[in-house]
């Protein structure tokens, strides 16, 4: 629900900023609401919009009523609750950071990425988990772990057997791999990875290298020329790790009549429809989502390797078994990696949302510098701070109380920024360092506090420099109260009145009925001649286990069973059938051919409140929104200028 809502409040960072920002189409207990921020929000939701008089009257209804409900949590405070505040801030982190980069220096990265979307690499790695905020002894104990497991390998020892053996690699998938990663590309693992990986000649061992998971070093086996983007379907027969000798033959002998089926012309979507346990792709021809080259979707090595060992589209693989199952692949649509041009908007979109867009930060901070009017003034209080800070500091040990005065280290824009924030910073950084000079220690601190305050100054100037992302900032707010509000008055109010339940349900009883019911046993079959054969066992009072295990002796095709209540007129296999207790057919519908066993036929009745309690809980909320809405209409004030809002699209 979450996710929907925020998707609701997204829009276009492109649209083009006018005098309709100045025009007030709404006001709500007086504050106004302009043109252009209920055009966006219209725009969005309405990818063919409208503008006759009829439907903006409609969408601003929703919009008025999305408003009262907002203003409604503001009234509460709900804008004040400490865990939806650091929400909206941690959307805001992610929402400026576009604006925080040098644009001319992200467009090199944008082409470098694309550069090695050419090439894929096979490399292994030998992890040792370090946390990012880890103390300097913890640090400096991982970064000599990694160094002496590098000097094995050196010495003579394979990567494999120093990676998966005592004291390797802390990586949890080398028990399988021995620290093999298979073939990645660019954007498929962390940025500093990535660079070790492309920087590393192929049959050499890496340097260490950090990332957020710990120190790596990498051998790179092979470069290979980027294989693509692949789109499949499959058919899977499911296996379980409860699965007997006999379970696992019969999935290998069902899976292969399934493949000489297809190899006799059987249709791929039809038997994907019949057979497959995968039940999120069996009705669309078991096609999954386009994996390969620059793709964020990864599949198992093994099916991998079978699908893109396909040559032509509609190419189907023998079976193939994986962790999962025992899987036919067919290729529906193979496409080499696209044009740069094509592709450069959605790769500047993933270097701005990437950590390798820190690499510009520089650049940008230092222009920065210049619009506001930097002044250093820290070389003096320096070389005060030096004396003052030993080796107790990479303990923790606090800093001499004499330092956190308000000389001012440097200005910005005309503010100061006293030495006191400085030495504040510098206590709080004090892990995750190996023990080294201490004058490099505060300067390399001093650096990073001052970029931090510049980045962290011009990110509270980005509502009143950029409007599209201060409309964008108040779109998010008020999704968050709108959920929140909703939630508490609306969604969770509903699920937890019992009592409110149950008295919706007496009074609406009507509504929540079963329609014609029956209890029994579907028996869908292969042909007419199966569906004689069961019919046949039936009239031996066969039970459905005997029933199964005899006509699938021959082809585990031939039948499939499912038994409980259904709704007649739900059920395909029912639908549309005059049915009478005991056995029913054999009858074909939908080109299926079935016999139906009904042990008892169940009447149109009333739903009992617990086989009727979601439905009675989604009208229960809806009703108890209305209401609320009735008394917001009356506690809020709202004033719609109608001359506006119709000027839209004129």
């Amino acid at each position: 629900m979450k996710s929907v809502l925020a998707a609701i409040f997204i829009f276009s960072l492109s649209l083009v900023w006018s005098q309709s920002g100045k025009e007030v189409v709404m006001e709500i207990d007086g504050e106004k609401v302009s043109k252009s921020e209920f055009l966006q929000i219209y725009l969005k939701n309405n990818p063919s919009p409208k503008y006759d008089k009829a439907s903006l009257d409609e969408y601003m209804e929703l919009f008025r009523k999305f408003k009262l409900k907002v203003a409604e949590a503001e009234a509460l405070g709900y804008d004040s609750i400490p865990r939806l505040r650091r929400e909206l801030e941690g959307y805001r982190k992610s929402l400026s950071m576009p604006y925080m980069v040098d644009g001319e220096k992200n467009d090199e990265l944008v082409k470098e990425a694309y550069e090695r979307m050419k090439i894929e690499i096979n490399a292994s790695h030998i992890l040792i988990k370090v946390a990012e905020n880890a103390s300097s002894a913890d640090t400096l104990k991982a970064y000599n772990r990694i160094l002496a497991l590098k000097k094995r390998i050196e010495k003579g020892e394979s990567f494999e057997n120093v990676a998966s053996g005592p004291g390797g690699s802390e990586d949890p998938s080398v028990r399988q791999n021995k620290g093999n990663l298979g073939y990645f590309t660019a954007f498929q693992m962390v940025y500093p990875f990535e660079e070790a990986a492309y920087n590393t000649p192929v049959g050499q061992i890496s340097n260490p290298v950090r990332t957020r998971f710990g120190y790596h070093i990498l051998k790179v086996h092979s470069h290979r020329p980027a294989r693509g983007t692949i789109t499949v379907g499959h058919i899977m027969i499911a296996k379980s790790k409860d699965d007997t000798e006999a379970d696992r033959q019969a999935a290998k002998k069902k899976a292969q009549e399934i493949y000489e089926k297809l190899k006799g012309g059987a249709s791929f979507d039809e038997m994907a429809k019949l057979y497959s346990d995968d039940y999120n792709t069996n009705t669309k021809g078991g096609v999954l989502p386009p994996f390969g080259t620059g793709t964020s979707t990864r599949m198992l090595p093994e099916f991998e390797e079978a699908a893109f060992a396909l040559k032509e589209d509609n190419d189907i693989s023998k079976p193939i078994e994986t962790e999962y199952g025992i899987h036919i692949i067919k290729r529906t649509k193979w496409k080499g990696l696209a044009s740069f041009e094509s592709m450069e908007r959605e790769l500047k979109n993933k270097v701005k949302r990437d950590i390798r867009s820190k690499r510009t930060q520089d650049i940008f901070v230092g222009k920065l510098k210049k619009e506001y009017g930097y002044k250093d003034l820290s070389a003096k209080r320096l070389k005060k701070i030096y004396p003052k800070v030993d080796s107790t500091y990479f303990e923790g040990a606090e800093l001499d109380e004499s330092l956190r005065t308000n000389k001012v280290m440097f200005v910005l824009d005309g503010k100061k920024f006293p030495q006191k924030k400085f030495i504040s910073y510098l206590q709080a950084n004090h892990k995750g360092l190996p023990v080294s000079d201490i004058k490099d220690v505060v300067n390399m601190h001093y650096k990073n506090w001052v970029k931090q305050c510049v980045l962290d100054y011009e990110d509270g100037q980005l509502e009143d420099k950029y409007p599209e992302f201060k409309a964008l900032m108040k779109e998010y707010h008020d999704g968050i109260l709108l959920y929140e509000v909703m939630t508490d008055k609306v969604w969770e109010k509903a699920n937890k009145d019992t009592s409110g339940l149950k008295s919706f349900h007496t009074l609406n009883a009507s509504k929540y009925t079963w329609k014609d019911r029956v209890e029994g046993t579907i028996y869908e079959c292969k042909n007419q001649f199966v569906a004689m054969k069961v019919q046949e066992l039936l009239k031996e009072k066969k039970d459905p286990v005997e029933i199964m295990s005899e006509v699938n002796a021959q082809s585990e095709l031939n039948l499939r069973m499912k038994n409980g209540r259904f709704e007649i007129e739900e059920t395909p296999a029912l639908k549309g059938q005059k049915l009478k207790l005991g056995v029913n057919g054999p009858y074909m519908t939908d080109d299926k051919h079935y016999v139906v066993v009904v042990d008892e036929l169940i009447p149109l009745e009333m739903k009992t409140f617990e086989e009727a309690k979601g439905a009675i809980t989604s009208d229960y909320q809806e009703a108890l929104e209305k209401e609320w809405l009735d008394e917001l209409e009356k506690k809020h004030t709202v004033v719609i200028n109608k001359d506006v809002l119709y000027s839209i699209g004129r």
